[in-house]
């Protein structure tokens, strides 16, 4: 959604995630490695960010990172697609990935200052580690 409430078409999902050693260190064990897909991001557009992070069974964060939809491939299809690695502190304890939106507003300037970037619909402030999601 924009801060005008409308729809942006822009989706991202989580396509497969599983534990796994990263192959390029695999002394630091099992990562939660995970594949994600952005529709709808118009071609040459920056796009917009989410946050992927690392749940328990109770969908408590163990670990966030943001992840930019601008730095996805572009598939011939239109959508934008990568993948990324959390470290977990537990990695037993991961039971999935999600992808949040990503609030870029947090820490900026006010309603009286600028009313696009301070006012209006905001997604959720930045998760962090604890955070109930």
């Amino acid at each position: 959604m924009d801060t005008s409430e409308r729809p942006i078409g822009v989706t991202a999902k989580v396509v497969e995630w599983r534990l796994e050693p990263h192959p390029q260190a695999p002394y630091e064990g099992n990562l939660a490695h995970f594949h994600y897909r952005f529709d709808g991001v118009a071609e040459g557009a920056i796009g917009p960010a989410v946050q992927a992070c690392a749940t328990d069974e109770k969908r408590v964060a163990l670990m966030c990172k943001t992840i930019y939809s601008s730095t996805a491939w572009s598939k011939p299809d239109g959508t934008r697609t990568g993948d990324d690695w959390l470290t977990v502190e537990h990695p037993e304890r991961v039971a999935g990935v999600l992808l949040i939106p990503n609030n870029q507003s947090e820490g900026g300037r006010s309603c009286a200052q600028d009313a696009k970037d301070g006012g209006g619909v905001h997604p959720p402030t930045t998760a962090s580690v604890g955070d109930q999601l």
